[in-house]
């Protein structure tokens, strides 16, 4: 009696100390604010509001992520630590005409370390490559936002575990259709250079990087078709 009062106590236990999924609700409130349903940003008036978005770095710091989290839950938290911190980092240097030209220390944007999640340090660019793309979805490349006119833009509201599946789904389809980043027909494409650059990631999951826009795209594409890549505008999203 005495053995099996002791493991229902363990377990209840457990369950009361499990951690609870991370709150997302004051970046929420600063991207339906300060970002168009279009992903333009208004840092200017981010600016003004700096001080909720260092209160939200510091809780992203302090809570998680931990190993009880689920797979979403943990995609959601780093993708929004990832926006938040590139917002924080273009406001620390506002204004500006562009991420390209932000320097800390000598380290670019991407490679700057100081981003805090959890009790470690890390740089955008681990953030991306080593965490967030080791998850081997590829929708992620159109969640995360460089802040810049060609990326995928930045969705006015914070993803949680709840509405991430399909948010991806939804963003990916966006981007790939919208003809300001990708001119597409069924023997000709031109397309963003990030099909270019993370084409390892698209082949993956659709085995070539038209599979992969087949996916999604609206028009499909010949496997053969021929394929340019567009020029990358890296102007301020404002």
């Amino acid at each position: 009696m005495k053995n099996t009062l002791s493991i229902l106590l363990l377990f209840f236990s457990g369950i009361i100390m499990a951690s609870e999924a991370p709150d997302h609700s004051i970046y929420n409130k600063l991207l339906q604010t300060y970002v168009s349903a279009i992903g333009t940003v208004d840092y200017e008036g981010l600016k003004t509001q700096e001080k909720k978005l260092d209160d939200y770095l510091v809780y992203l710091s302090s809570n998680g992520p931990n190993a009880d989290w689920s797979e979403k839950t943990k995609k959601a938290y780093y993708i929004n630590a990832y926006n938040a911190y590139t917002i924080k980092f273009v406001l620390l240097k506002y204004p500006t005409k562009s991420v390209k030209d932000l320097s800390f220390s000598g380290k670019d944007i991407w490679n700057f370390r100081l981003v805090k999640l959890g009790g470690k340090t890390y740089t955008l660019d681990y953030l991306e490559k080593e965490i967030l793309l080791k998850m081997r979805d590829a929708r992620i490349h159109f969640a995360v936002n460089c802040a810049s006119k060609s990326c995928p833009k930045l969705w006015n509201k914070a993803f949680t575990a709840a509405n991430i599946d399909k948010q991806l789904t939804i963003l990916t389809k966006e981007f790939i259709n919208n003809n300001s980043h990708n001119i597409i027909s069924a023997k000709k494409i031109k397309i963003s250079k990030l099909f270019d650059w993370y084409a390892d990631d698209f082949k993956f999951e659709a085995k070539s990087v038209i599979g992969f826009l087949n996916k999604y795209s609206t028009v499909q594409i010949q496997e053969n078709a021929k394929i340019e890549y567009l020029p990358y505008n890296w102007s301020l999203n404002e």
